[in-house]
């Protein structure tokens, strides 16, 4: 088993992932974070393709719906197509508060949907809701 748990946070503004990283890097657990600008570069990091071949598997995938490339939907319907990845846990953070994008995300496998808050302190909140939820209190496939 692992020491530290690999994160795959696929997100294309930086303000966004800079943020997420630091907060995620600052909680109790041991974990590493990996990122993908784009849905077709988190593909091929998930897939362990091309400068990727080397990458470990992550244990959680943070993924926000709007990517340039490829979006949230068609990484999460790939991955769930996938039988070496279908088991992956991918928690959805977006800006999206649609009802239908929270219901096409659970319908193509999402195991959580979580609307990225406006204010600093409650997105900051959300990011460690999220960590102490998948990182501390659920059992995650190996």
């Amino acid at each position: 088993m692992k020491n530290a748990a690999e994160i795959l946070l696929v997100d294309d503004n930086p303000a966004d992932t800079d943020l997420i990283r630091d907060v995620l890097e600052r909680s109790q657990r041991p974990l590493h974070v990996n990122t993908a600008a784009d849905g077709e570069e988190a593909m091929s990091f998930l897939q362990r393709r091309g400068k990727f071949a080397g990458a470990n598997s992550p244990d959680l995938v943070v993924l926000d719906l709007n990517l340039p490339r490829k979006d949230g939907r068609a990484v999460l319907a790939e991955v769930r197509a996938d039988a070496a990845l279908r088991k992956l846990p991918i928690v959805v953070f977006t800006t999206s508060q649609a009802p239908h994008d929270i219901v096409c995300s659970y319908e193509l496998g999402a195991n959580c949907y979580v609307s990225k808050p406006g204010s600093l302190p409650d997105f900051v909140a959300a990011v460690k809701s999220i960590a102490e939820f998948w990182l501390g209190s659920a059992s995650l496939p190996h």
